[in-house]
């Protein structure tokens, strides 16, 4: 019989803007803090970690050659903890957390920590295409054979949550109105202080000498307005997806700690949620990010569970239409979904929003003193990830 996974702590850091807060700080630094708060907090000896598994999506520049390994070699943890980065484009780090309980149930690892960093200012989205370009490294990653197949040039994120919308009859209006909602809560929830538990401080230097704690997301638009949005112009010519109603770009960092029964005895430890069940799903690369509604659909019937025991949702704001989506498709109750604001004002760090979500969501059951809660989130390439935990 599988063991369980436990998490005993989730972090993340504070989103910062582009060339926010957070600009000076390298990759590698910035996954390190994560890492870092949670040895500090849970009390581990860093030699009992098995594995560090960690996400990124532009590998390349700083964020290349093994980040995951120099993350471990720039936290507190010893040299000998082994590392391995992977790419499941927005859901890298939510792949992490599901490597990491695997590896925990299956019994060949005890203590693994997963997570996920992405500097968006020091490594901008896009980067490992437009360098190689620029290098002359061959086509582009889609062959002939895939172009003919699908029968375009490129797969883009924008033209696939344009098609969602238009799929959906969601028009420009609906569409900022979710995202001035995500800002709303967002903005509660920072009163409220729902955020201390999983926000990890960091220290900055910044550039004329002073020290500054940054311990609260940059992305929030306390000024937020339906009138403001309606000024931001399409991101393509005659479409509704704008800048106002997508997810931030973001840099920040995000881990957990996952382990097995074993290591809970055996390290004393007292978890805050169990991994109850995984699912990962692909679909259509063109609409590409609509497969989180079947993700869904798959993990609940693993879990036996139906919607309504689910307490509260986590949908990765990608772009406003597709938690739109996602709640038009699967019928759950909008007043369970991203109760704390989603990417559209919080951001979006890619390979660390995974498990950035995971806190938010672990946090926030938690604090309302609810069992179930069940995260998910469109990926590149028309793959979803979904995750059932439920807090303890």
């Amino acid at each position: 019989m599988p063991e369980a996974a436990y998490i005993v702590d989730i972090v993340r850091t504070a989103g910062g803007r582009r060339k926010g807060a957070l600009a000076g700080v390298h990759p590698a630094d910035l996954g390190a803090e994560s890492v870092d708060a949670l040895l500090e907090r849970t009390g581990v000896d860093g030699s009992a970690i098995d594995d560090l598994i960690f996400g990124c999506v532009s590998q390349i520049g700083e964020q290349s050659n093994h980040l995951a390994r120099h993350v471990v070699l720039a936290s507190k943890l010893p040299q000998a903890v082994p590392a391995v980065t992977i790419d499941r484009q927005c859901g890298s780090s939510q792949q992490a957390l599901h490597f990491a309980a695997q590896a925990v149930m299956s019994g060949t690892q005890d203590m693994v920590i997963a997570g996920g960093v992405e500097h968006m200012t020091r490594v901008p989205m896009g980067s490992p295409f437009r360098l190689a370009a620029d290098a002359g490294l061959g086509t582009g990653p889609l062959s002939d054979r895939i172009k003919e197949r699908y029968d375009v040039a490129e797969f883009s994120q924008f033209v696939g949550a344009q098609m969602i919308a238009d799929k959906y009859g969601f028009d420009r209006e609906a569409m900022d109105g979710f995202a001035l909602d995500s800002h709303r809560k967002a903005i509660a929830a920072v009163a409220a202080g729902a955020f201390d538990r999983e926000i990890v401080p960091v220290t900055v230097t910044l550039p004329d000498g002073a020290q500054h704690v940054h311990r609260q997301d940059e992305g929030i638009r306390f000024d937020a307005s339906l009138e403001a949005m309606a000024s931001v112009k399409p991101i393509r010519e005659g479409g509704t997806i704008t800048a106002a109603n997508a997810s931030q770009i973001t840099d920040g960092s995000s881990a957990a700690l996952i382990v097995g029964e074993r290591a809970l005895k055996a390290h004393g430890l007292t978890p805050i949620a169990r991994v109850h069940a995984l699912a990962v799903t692909a679909g259509d690369p063109v609409v590409m990010l609509e497969e989180p509604i079947q993700a869904t659909r798959k993990v609940l019937e693993r879990a036996g569970l139906r919607l309504d025991d689910i307490d509260l949702f986590e949908v990765n704001e990608a772009f406003a239409s597709i938690p739109m989506a996602w709640l038009a498709a699967i019928g759950a109750d909008p007043a369970r979904l991203n109760v704390n604001g989603g990417a559209i004002a919080l951001g979006h760090p890619l390979g660390a929003t995974g498990t950035k979500l995971m806190a938010t969501l672990v946090h926030a059951l938690r604090t309302r003193g609810l069992r179930w809660g069940l995260q998910t989130m469109c990926e590149g390439g028309g793959v979803a990830n979904a995750t059932i935990v439920e807090a303890l």
